[in-house]
């Protein structure tokens, strides 16, 4: 088998009208790109920033994704509120440019049945942030064993230890329940989420262009892991995640699965 790619699971890229802060106004990969590169890093995944328009955005990341498919995949960015009724319109246009997941942000809403309905049918795993709400993550979670739910930062970007500490329960538990590294700073707290729940179920990411990518990836050589591991956490648990999503999208656009399917068994 072939040495299988360091992926950056999560990393945002394109222009927002927020105007509260970095995550919803300006994401440029400019800087991002060349401290990718130096951190050893092949294959981003990229997510809008935050927006009220997130079709016209994930239009913006589609055209990332194809102009440079061998170094990017794609997730397509819903709002549970605003792009209620038209998720499955708005996944399937994305999915034309070979988006491989869904991403739901608690600022703009909680996930919703729709949503969950969406990537059940469309085998897409969803990267939902709750921001700690862990009770939702739990119902959505079970009431879809069928979806992949990555759930990021362990939980909660704010550093919410309890949250964290009750997500990683909940992470040994639920088998279709996963985790990223992106933004956790209780490294105790992620070193019992990769010893209790296996380095299956946690994948590389570093809330890009925001956070330093070689910064995050740091901490998973921190864990000294297994070889074969790291290169779980580091791309091959993303590239099983949405295997079947990247093989079912058009052959024309989904250059980027092509070129990474020679790292798979």
């Amino acid at each position: 088998m072939r040495r299988l790619p360091v992926i950056d699971s999560h990393c945002h890229a394109g222009l927002g009208d927020g105007f509260t802060g970095p995550w919803d106004t300006d994401a440029s990969l400019d800087n991002y790109r060349v401290r990718a590169r130096e951190a050893g890093i092949d294959v981003t995944v990229l997510l809008a920033p935050l927006t009220s328009d997130y079709r016209s955005a994930n239009r913006a990341v589609g055209a990332m994704v194809m102009a440079e498919p061998q170094c990017y995949l794609g997730f397509a960015f819903v709002n549970p509120v605003t792009d209620r009724g038209r998720i499955a319109v708005m996944v399937d246009e994305a999915r034309a440019w070979g988006a491989c997941g869904i991403k739901v942000h608690w600022k703009d809403g909680r996930i919703t049945r729709e949503i969950a309905e969406v990537a059940r049918r469309r085998k897409l795993p969803i990267l939902y942030d709750p921001a700690g709400d862990t009770a939702t993550v739990e119902m959505a979670a079970t009431a879809y064993p069928e979806v992949a739910w990555i759930i990021p930062h362990l939980s909660s970007f704010s550093d919410d230890w309890k949250a964290q500490i009750a997500f990683v329960d909940q992470l040994v538990r639920l088998p279709n329940l996963f985790t990223d590294t992106a933004g956790v700073r209780y490294f105790d707290v992620l070193a019992d989420a990769v010893r209790r729940a296996g380095p299956d179920k946690v994948l590389f990411g570093s809330d890009g262009p925001f956070l330093h990518p070689a910064v995050e990836i740091s901490k998973i050589h921190a864990l000294h892991l297994e070889p074969a591991d790291t290169a779980q956490v580091l791309g091959g648990n993303l590239l099983r995640l949405t295997r079947t999503a990247r093989r079912s999208a058009r052959p024309s656009l989904d250059r980027a699965a092509t070129q990474n399917r020679r790292y798979e068994r």
